[in-house]
């Protein structure tokens, strides 16, 4: 009955006031079933009965209410409705309880008074089991069983989250009256009933008192507690009566509300009842009953080996007063004497112990005899450590014994539920000597509720054993081993890493350009960051212009001979020198020459500061400068990034992320550190060793610590964990990282024993006594630039390059080069001098105004920084002119009249200079009011500004971080815990055994690596997110300490020295025209590197198709097939008759069948599978009509075979149709039709139709006589007469000399003639693998083809998205897709050939007395070889395509190409030719030549004219003239006319492509890799073009012209 949804309704199905079904649905809003079982309805009869459906709506308040009020609703119904009506049947108590269980399935949500009304329901129900009268049918049997497994499910689901005592009560009164209802039906001895749910089992039995004691009461197959009864005593049972036996077993503690108690683990009960329910008491009887407690799997074990040759000792923890503690001990030798001595807080001796005793003791077994036990009486209650000493005891003159003995301790507690105290109690229950870590036998003299108490011994080693523990090393060395190899591997990385630190000294300095001006004093510093991408290094000269709003500095070369410069993630700081401060820089210009192999650079960022004014501009370029990536260019203008730009989320996570995976990761970070840390690599290594071996020790000082059942599991959505795994976490993180988090700190913040600002600070120079004035430091310059390379060219480039410094700057008007002078000043030293007289002129002019104006925009003090900054620039602009004209005035001084064409343009040249000087002394010492002792006084050094500018800065430097002797603390810190974690993680190891230590170290290297691939990753990617979301702050780089590395010029002299910059193509970008011819060549050495590995990988790949094809054949499946249709068909003619056929059975085919020897065919080297089979297939009588004509001469018409005509009907011996009844049954008769599914057959094709898989079948075998008999059986019966069309012989042999199956299917076809014509068809499969190593050899070509299969997907699928629609348009973008597409269908066949072997072989050896059937298997490998053969097919054609860039097969393509529609309209006409004449033949000679029989045949035959293969008499002596013009006619028309019209026309395009011939893209790709190879090798390699046409104007414009034939798609790469 199907009723609708409805919202919290409780539906029942009355008939009268008999309950029949019910449904209770919460919040429903699909419609539901109510299912009546069969038990009801065949209570209720047949006929028809009037059945009413109640429906009972629990709302009473809102819709908005929520599930759980719902719910406790309906409970409360419930409750009313059994109190109201109550339950009549043990159907309508199981549709109650069956409601109500699903109400309190998460019964923890409910509230406590609903919970103890649910209990309190349960224990109604099961009560009023007890008062229904109902009779011991077996129905009502198995209605109570129903009903009650249904109860205990509710209570077990009450339990799991219940621990209230008026639950608890309930819930024990209910089972008790479960275990009543139960025993209604039971009679003595008859097998218990057992209900066993997650948490309860329940079992009930009666009993003769006889046999009370002779088994043990246990639930079969279930880990819960067991019961041994004694012989009771007669007084207590009853004499004639039997006893029910009522057991319960709870795994969670029914009296958890009771504190105290420790009780842990499985809880027991057994109760013994009269058979109307009073108890038999059993208490204080004489003989102890046995309880045998489970312990929890997975409890820890520890087991101690101790070796006697001297005092053993091993250490105990009792962490209960009231535990027994049970020591089991094993000697390795029996009897060993020894004596054993217990000490609390200390070692005992003979004097002073807790207890001892001497071993071994009185026992049955070896067990008993050496188990010591203590009772808590003898502890005295102390809990704690204690320490356990063995001594043996040894004959006189014996000073050592040679054995060992294992001891594994044990802490239990036997406690029973005293009911009148309401606590439990340990009163008459003691621990039994088998105890053991799986069970806690218990010996009580009462029945009641049981439970044990079980204390874990933590994971303790004793330090004092070392000796001990080591000379188990033998037995035992995993974990010792996996420690010193750990060690071992320290120190090996710690010498690479040493390496790594000293080449990174070497890369932490400041490069002085050498193409500084050492006249230039503004110092520049640069940072420029590679960035991580792969191939972002650089193997090019690097040039950088900085670009300000007051001018731009000279192009600048980026190197340093003493170190690699701009590699991948590296960061390289230069000092750049201008004559003076170039403003706020705007934009900074990068290029290079792309040279080197690899001339593609990746530039991150770069950050340029003024250290003059400690001003910072950062560039973010994340640019390729390159000419075949991104915008394919060398040369980039970067824009000043503004603060928005450089607190974009990218460049935050970016940055955060490097510097956390490459400095804060410290296990990453020995890798790729910074090399300016102070945390050397060395260190770091140190810090991951002790860190790994800490974390061993945590590890396994909390491995295998058992979890308590009954402890709480939090839940966190996905995540669990309980109390005691949170406490081990925490332990282990106390333990471990402090210490860590320490280590690390020291060696991070411990600063440098000298620092590069404190070696500053000692050197500095004593500036203060000098006195020298202007005048001193001209004669000074004079007399140091006394170069004899002094001229009057030299003097006037100097002048002129001064003139093109000021040209830079703004505002002003002088020519910057000598062309730009006017006529004849070029060489006028005068007239220079007098434009950069006015320069000097026009600046000290601007000087004068600007104090005029000054005071109206000084008022503000937002502008008084920039106007000192101003002021401090003009000071060093004016500086660097008078330094200038000093080096001019020497060069002058040295050089003397004589020198020049005229003495009075000397004496000019020197007045111009002194007066220029004289103007630069005035602006020096009266407008920024400098002295002269000031302005001598001030040297200026490259890391910085002058000393007393970074005076303080000194003082702040040299006091950050910790003292430089922390470091030793820091080492200390590691040598301690290192070899503290490994000393006691080798101990524990050699404790724990070898099969433990494997599992902990399997499960440590598993845990530390998901830590470090996947956990660690992931929260530096977290916390790199966080920082760029909400902190949004810019890390400053700190470069005060990094060194400078000098120059050996200085950069203060004027020593006559002149920048002359070699490779002058270094200071200009390449131009455009230079870039293209790179850029076309770079894609041309690409395509031609692209074009060769095509090839190789192309030949690895059909080498490894090869291999595969020729795997999956064996030239000996040929002689197979031969000998065995030889062997079969040999004898037998052409067209034989139905006797023929039984005559060749009889003889030829049982007599290879069956061998000479027993199971072998032929001679005996092929085994017969199973059964031979003969089929046939029939057609149905009268299945044809015959003409009207000729019906009184034959009446009975039999068609040909078809679907349609087959007979597939039961017949009995000698095909008589009998009644339907008497058909025999036997699906194995001859006689009896059988399905292709039956049979296990397919369909077949033969050469006249395709048959079906099913017929009459019959098996022969097992041997000759039996083969013999059915065949003579069939014969004398007719099996085969005028109704057979077709006839199979079927078998399968195996060949173990080859290693192959053979699957034969014999074929007699008749088209209904009278005679039968035979085929073979014999398919040889490999279904085992061949041993030895070419079975290895074939396995790795085909994983090796599996991947390159792989990587041409992956090839095809970049194509296709670049690409699209455009893809399917290109041939060989289809032959490629269609390669994959029958690779993977290969695969997928192999698959399934070999799921289908695995099948057939199980089912004959299942079944090696019948017909076992290959024939699928047979089908799937024939088409795994089709497909394999398609695939070499195609993937030779594929060489055409790799072989086009041979001249003569390109021109053979376009050949082709040009003339395919020629072509296809010829060939248009072959097949409509060859279609005809093939029509013709057939219909002339079809009914007479074999050649002709049918279209296909007759197709055949006259292609085969064409070629030359023809029988020409059969035709001629049929009929002379007819075939002799009809074979003559198509010899002319199709060989001599459209044949040799179809050779015309490819010849004829041939020649035509020949004289229109264009060199091509590829041609050049071709004489490139030719060239590449020959120079390889150092052969000399001319071009063909050369020598035809040698170049007119130089090899250069040549090969200009060339590159520049045809234009290149630079995006192909």
């Amino acid at each position: 009955m199907e009723v609708k949804a409805g919202t919290n309704v409780v539906y029942t199905i009355k008939s009268d006031e008999k309950l029949l079904s019910g449904l209770s649905v919460v919040r429903g809003t699909e419609p539901h079933n109510i299912t009546m079982t069969s038990e009801m309805v065949k209570q209720l009869g047949s006929g028809c009965h009037h059945l009413t459906l109640h429906a009972s709506n629990m709302v009473t308040f809102l819709e908005v209410s929520k599930d759980l009020q719902l719910r406790e609703k309906m409970l409360d119904t419930m409750t009313d409705v059994v109190k109201t009506d109550g339950t009549k049947s043990p159907q309508e108590v199981q549709v109650l309880a069956g409601a109500l269980v699903p109400l309190i399935k998460t019964g923890a949500e409910l509230s406590t008074s609903a919970q103890e009304g649910a209990a309190l329901l349960f224990a109604n129900l099961s009560s009023s089991l007890l008062h229904m009268d109902v009779n011991a049918s077996e129905e009502n049997q198995e209605a109570m069983l129903t009903t009650a497994n249904v109860i205990v499910e509710g209570l077990d689901n009450i339990l799991n989250y219940s621990s209230n005592k008026k639950i608890s009560d309930a819930i024990l009164d209910a089972l008790n009256n479960i275990q009543s209802a139960l025993l209604f039906f039971k009679e003595p001895d008859e097998d218990p009933t057992i209900i066993q749910q997650t948490h309860i089992n329940v079992l009930v039995r009666r009993v003769s008192p006889t046999s009370l004691h002779t088994n043990s009461i246990n639930i079969p197959n279930c880990s819960c507690p067991a019961f041994s009864l004694p012989k009771l005593p007669s007084a207590i049972l009853p004499s004639e009566e039997p006893v029910d036996v009522r057991m319960l077993s709870f795994d969670k503690n029914p009296f958890s509300w009771k504190e105290g108690g420790n009780i842990s683990g499985f809880i027991g009960s057994l109760s013994l009842t009269t058979t109307d329910g009073s108890g038999i008491p059993v208490e204080n009887i004489r003989e102890d009953i046995e309880i045998l407690l489970p312990r929890p799997a997975g409890e820890q074990v520890n087991t101690s080996i101790l070796y006697l040759g001297n005092f053993s000792t091993t250490v105990i923890d009792i962490p209960s007063a009231e535990a027994t503690l049970v020591l089991k001990m094993m000697p390795s030798k029996d009897p060993l004497p020894f004596k054993v001595l217990l000490g609390y807080n200390h070692y005992p001796t003979e004097t002073n112990y807790v207890a001892a005793t001497e071993m071994p003791q009185q026992g049955a077994t070896q067990e008993e005899k050496y188990t010591w036990m203590i009772q808590p009486e003898d502890l005295k209650g102390n809990t704690g450590v204690y320490y356990l000493v063995v001594r043996p005891i040894v004959g006189p003159g014996i000073k050592s014994v040679n054995a060992s003995l294992s001891i594994t301790p044990i802490t239990a507690s036997c406690k029973f539920w005293n009911e009148s105290q309401l606590d439990w109690s340990n009163y008459g229950c003691r621990v039994g000597v088998n105890t053991t870590h799986l069970e806690t036998q218990c010996l009580c003299n009462h029945l009641t509720f049981f439970g044990s108490s079980f204390f874990v011994t933590p994971n303790l080693v004793d330090p004092s054993r070392t000796a001990e523990l080591f000379a188990t090393f033998a037995n035992n060395p995993v974990v010792v081993c996996f420690v010193g190899a750990l060690f071992v591997a320290y120190l090996l990385v710690v010498v690479w890493a040493r390496r790594k630190d000293i080449q990174d000294t070497a890369k932490v300095k400041v490069t002085v350009l050498e193409d500084n001006d050492p006249m230039d004093e503004y110092r520049y510093l640069l940072s420029i960051c590679t960035g991580h991408r792969i191939g972002a290094s650089t193997s090019s000269q690097v040039t950088v212009t900085l670009l300000g709003t007051e001018g731009n500095s000279e192009p600048h070369h980026l190197t340093d001979a003493k170190k690699r410069v701009f590699e991948r993630g590296a960061v390289d700081m230069f000092l750049l020198t201008t004559p003076f401060s170039l403003g706020d820089l705007q934009g900074i210009r990068l290029w290079h020459n792309n040279s080197g192999s690899h001339p593609a650079w990746y530039v991150s960022n770069v950050m340029v500061q003024d250290l003059e004014t400690k001003q910072k501009w950062h560039f973010l370029c994340n640019s390729w400068l390159s000419i075949d990536i991104e915008d394919c260019s060398l040369d980039k203008v970067f824009p000043v990034s503004t603060e928005m730009d450089l607190k974009g989320f990218s460049n935050l996570f970016f940055m955060k992320t490097t510097k956390d995976f490459s400095d804060g990761h410290l296990w990453y970070s020995v890798i790729s550190r910074p090399p300016s840390s102070n945390f050397t690599c060395v260190q770091r290594v140190s810090c991951c060793f002790s860190l790994l071996l800490c974390t061993m020790l945590t590890n396994i000082m909390f491995y295998g610590i058992p979890t308590d059942p009954s402890e709480q599991t939090m839940d966190l959505g996905a995540f669990q964990f309980t109390w005691q795994q949170f406490m081990i976490g925490v332990e282990s993180s106390l333990i471990m990282f402090p210490v860590n988090i320490l280590i690390v700190s020291v060696f991070r913040f411990t600063r440098p024993r000298k620092t590069s600002c404190c070696l500053r600070k000692n050197k500095k120079i004593n500036t203060q006594g000098q006195a020298s004035t202007l005048q001193t430091v001209s004669s000074q310059t004079a007399t140091m630039n006394t170069s004899p390379s002094a001229s009057l060219d030299v003097i006037i480039k100097d002048i002129t390059k001064i003139a093109h410094s000021l040209s830079k700057t703004a505002k002003s008007n002088v020519p910057c080069k000598q062309s730009e002078f006017g006529p004849g000043q070029e060489n006028d030293i005068n007239a220079i001098l007098s434009v950069v007289k006015d320069f000097i002129k026009q600046n000290k002019a601007t000087d004068n105004t600007e104090p005029k104006t000054q005071p109206r925009v000084a008022d503000s003090g937002a502008h008084a920084a920039p106007t000192e900054g101003a002021i401090q620039k003009k000071s060093n602009k004016t500086h660097y002119l008078y330094r200038q004209l000093c080096h001019i005035d020497s060069e002058l001084s040295q050089l003397g009249p004589s020198s020049f064409p005229d003495p009075h343009s000397y004496n000019q040249a020197l007045q111009q200079v002194q007066s220029m000087k004289s103007l630069l002394e005035d602006q020096l010492f009266t407008s920024n009011s400098v002295s002269p002792n000031e302005l001598t006084s001030k040297t200026v050094s490259p890391s910085g500004s002058t000393d007393v500018d970074g005076s303080q800065k000194k003082r702040t430097c040299c006091h950050r971080g910790l003292p430089w002797w922390f470091v030793f603390v820091g080492w200390l810190l590691v040598i301690a815990t290192s070899v503290i974690a490994g000393y006691f993680t080798m101990l524990y190891g050699l404790k724990f055994g070898k099969e433990r230590s494997i599992s902990w170290l399997v499960s440590m290297i598993i845990s530390f690596f998901q830590s470090l691939l996947l956990i660690q990753p992931l929260k530096v990617l977290c916390l790199a997110i966080f920082f760029a979301l909400v902190i949004k702050k810019v890390d400053e780089e700190d470069f005060q300490n990094v060194p400078f590395e000098r120059n050996d010029r200085n950069i203060g002299d004027c020593n006559g020295q002149h920048i002359i910059r070699q490779h002058g193509g270094l200071y200009e970008p390449p131009p455009p025209a230079d870039i293209e011819k790179m850029r076309r060549n770079m894609i041309m050495e690409r395509k031609a590197f692209a074009l060769l590995r095509e090839i190789l990988i192309y030949m690895g790949f059909l080498w490894m198709l090869l291999l595969v094809a020729h795997g999956q054949r064996d030239p000996n499946a040929f002689y197979l097939n031969t000998h065995i249709t030889q062997s079969f068909c040999g004898d037998i003619q052409d067209s034989v008759s139905a006797t023929d056929i039984f005559n060749w059975a009889n003889t030829t085919l049982l007599t290879n069948l069956f061998g000479v020897y027993p199971g072998f065919i032929t001679d005996g080297n092929s085994k017969l599978i199973g059964n031979a089979r003969l089929r046939q297939l029939r057609v149905q009588k009268k299945s044809c009509q015959t003409a009207g004509v000729m019906l009184k001469v034959m009446a009975d018409c039999n068609a040909p075979y078809s679907w349609e005509a087959e007979d597939t009907g039961s017949y009995e011996p000698g095909w008589n149709k009998q009644a339907g009844d008497n058909i025999s049954t036997s699906t194995s008769s001859p006689w009896k039709y059988q399905t292709q599914a039956q049979l296990r057959a397919y369909p077949i094709w033969g050469k006249m139709v395709l048959y079906r898989g099913g017929g009459f079948a019959v098996e022969l075998g097992p041997d000759l006589q039996n083969a013999s008999s059915t065949l003579e059986d069939l014969f004398n019966n007719k099996w085969l007469d005028m109704y057979t069309r077709a006839i199979f012989v079927e078998f399968t042999v195996y060949n173990a000399n080859v290693n192959l199956f053979c699957v034969v299917t014999l074929l007699l076809e008749t088209a209904a003639v009278g005679t039968f014509q035979i085929q073979s068809d014999v398919q040889s499969i490999r279904l085992y693998p061949s041993a030895g190593s070419l079975r290895i050899f074939v396995m790795t070509a085909e994983i090796i083809y599996l991947i390159f299969i792989l990587y041409y997907m992956f090839i095809q699928g970049k194509l296709m998205k670049q690409q699209r629609w455009l893809y399917f348009k290109n041939k060989w973008n289809l032959l490629e897709l269609t390669i994959i597409l029958l690779s993977w269908s290969a695969v997928a066949v192999f698959t399934k050939r070999t799921l289908l072997g695995n099948r057939d072989v199980t089912y004959y050896q299942n079944h090696k007395d019948k017909f076992a059937s290959f024939y699928e298997t047979a089908t799937a490998d024939s088409l795994l070889q089709y497909l394999i053969a398609f695939l070499v097919l195609l993937a030779t054609i594929k060489l055409w395509h790799l072989l086009r860039l041979n001249p003569k097969m390109n021109m053979m393509t376009a050949a082709l190409h040009r003339a395919w529609t020629d072509i296809a309209g010829l060939l248009m006409i072959l097949v409509i030719m060859l279609v005809a004449y093939s029509i013709a033949c057939n219909l002339i000679y079809g009914w007479k030549l074999s050649s002709y029989k049918t279209f296909v045949d007759a197709l055949m035959t006259v292609i085969s004219l064409q070629i030359g293969i023809f029988n020409y008499d059969e035709v001629l002596d049929n009929n002379p003239l007819l075939g002799g013009l009809l074979v003559g006619s198509c010899i002319i028309f199709m060989t001599f006319v459209v044949l040799t019209l179809l050779l015309s026309v490819i010849i004829g395009a041939f020649n035509q492509e020949q004289r229109n011939h264009k060199p091509s893209e590829e041609d050049e790709i071709v004489d490139l890799l030719l060239r590449k190879i020959c120079s390889l090798f150092g052969i000399k390699y001319k071009h063909v073009k050369d020598t035809q046409n040698p170049p007119v104007n130089g090899s250069s414009d040549y090969s200009r012209n060339i590159l520049n034939t045809s234009t290149p798609d630079v995006k192909i790469f």
